[in-house]
């Protein structure tokens, strides 16, 4: 974890950003610093680790500029556990929303399962050979002699006497052989019969509604660990049997609480937690502190401890939110960041205010990234032997109506694109591969453009009306 971490210099994450993200340098700047400050914390004497706070972001800007996608790539980059929530979801019907603490344990499942993975690959031979076993054992039975393991079980006419060792020998030489079979995957449409473990525990969110989450995750879990798991015989080809016992057979070879622990230290250390929409809890100053304004300063002060650091029990342990980084976000249209109450606002002392996309923007997004959707489109067809061409004319001329869709219907960001992109190019979707067969070439031209988009520009004052 340190040592991946080391290799990533604040230049070295914003260039690995700059891949994905164009332009909002400055929201780049911060995060780089802001994860960098991470190694830097656990590589600092242990007497004064535990003081080091991460500086948390307040991210200001409209919708679609590429808040949410720095935040994501960041946790990529870092190879952190990373979620994502909406800060409107603990408002839902008044002051009736989420616990503020889900968050804490959903980025705890997030980093069981990333550590979980991790361990996997790394029993992974080990686990491939001990389901190659089981398929052979299911294809070709080894008799008594062949190996030590199955001395005690018989698998001729049912008698209990042992097999000549000729006999023996040519079972082992002819299990070899199909296990080289197995693994050059000539037996996968082969069907066998194999033994799935399945859960047999009850569904503990059917009782009662009185019970909180960490309530239920224990009970669920203590429940899981009384009712023994039981094997399900199934008929399924050697292909499948393959990866429905490898995830089995690599979870046998882990230790589960060694993962639980490990996972709760990146949590705790690596951890991201993005908050979007913190703008719809901000209360305006001028209501008197009445209505909904009180529900919405209500999940502010819920979320306070969380971001200022505290303990949350969840199912697999304990974690502590100190050094977890928090990144908000919001285009605080209405709201202002200073409607936010005082404590959270000193949580969050980084503020970082995102640009709106210019036209040069667009047409550097829909060809400089690497997921650049000219890329995808271009990706997709090649699936179909059909090779699409934009001209460079026609890129600038796609950037150019998606900006001006966006400047007088209504802002979205780079999410425009999308859907000038579809309008564009759904004809030539569906008539593939019907009509236009592989080995055929599209080539997108400025006029193509002009002439399919230009009733998107024209009826821009209808579609305000259009739900």
């Amino acid at each position: 974890m340190n040592e991946h971490l080391n290799r990533l210099t604040p230049r070295q994450i914003v260039f690995e950003l700059d891949q994905y993200i164009i332009g909002q340098n400055d929201a780049k700047r911060n995060v780089a610093i802001a994860l960098r400050n991470r190694w830097r914390r656990m590589n600092s004497p242990l007497e004064i680790q535990n003081e080091i706070i991460p500086n948390n972001i307040l991210m200001i800007g409209a919708t679609g500029v590429g808040k949410t996608e720095i935040a994501r790539r960041l946790a990529k980059v870092a190879n952190a556990p990373f979620v994502k929530v909406e800060a409107s979801k603990f408002t839902e019907v008044g002051y009736v929303g989420r616990d503020v603490e889900s968050m804490v344990r959903d980025l705890v499942e997030q980093a069981v399962g990333m550590v979980k993975s991790e361990k996997k690959e790394e029993v992974k031979i080990k686990a491939e050979q001990a389901v190659e076993d089981i398929i052979l054992d299911a294809l070709i039975p080894p008799v008594h002699g062949s190996s030590p393991q199955v001395a005690n079980r018989s698998h001729t006419d049912g008698n209990d006497q042992r097999m000549p060792e000729d006999d023996a020998e040519l079972n082992q030489r002819t299990r070899e052989r199909f296990r080289e079979k197995i693994r050059n995957g000539d037996l996968d449409e082969r069907k066998i019969d194999i033994e799935v473990q399945q859960n047999n525990a009850p569904n503990v969110g059917m009782i009662g509604g009185a019970i909180d989450d960490v309530s239920m995750m224990n009970i669920q879990e203590m429940i899981g660990s009384m009712v023994p798991r039981r094997g399900k015989k199934r008929k399924v080809t050697v292909s499948e049997a393959k990866k429905l016992l490898l995830d089995e057979e690599a979870s046998k070879l882990i230790d589960m609480d060694e993962v639980k622990s490990e996972a709760i230290q990146r949590a705790e250390n690596l951890g991201i937690i993005f908050i979007d929409e913190i703008d719809k809890v901000a209360s305006s100053r001028a209501s008197g502190g009445s209505g909904p304004d009180v529900s919405r300063e209500g999940v502010q002060r819920d979320l306070l401890p969380i971001v200022e650091g505290s303990a949350v029990n969840t199912k697999h342990g304990v974690i502590h939110t100190d050094h977890i980084l928090f990144i908000a976000a919001g285009a605080f249209h209405v709201a202002k960041p200073s409607d936010l109450i005082p404590e959270l606002q000193g949580r969050f002392p980084i503020r970082v205010e995102l640009n709106s996309l210019t036209e040069n923007d667009f047409y550097q997004i829909l060809q400089a990234p690497k997921n650049a959707l000219t890329k995808q489109y271009e990706s997709m067809l090649e699936s179909e032997g059909v090779e699409l061409v934009f001209e460079e004319n026609a890129i600038r001329e796609i950037a150019r109506i998606a900006f001006e869709v966006n400047s007088e219907v209504e802002n979205i960001g780079a999410r425009r694109l999308q859907t000038v992109m579809s309008h564009l190019l759904n004809d030539f979707m569906f008539d593939v591969p019907d009509v236009i067969g592989s080995d055929s070439q599209i080539v997108i031209t400025a006029e193509m453009v002009k002439e399919k988009l230009s009733h998107l520009v024209k009826n821009r004052d209808l579609s305000q009306y259009i739900l």
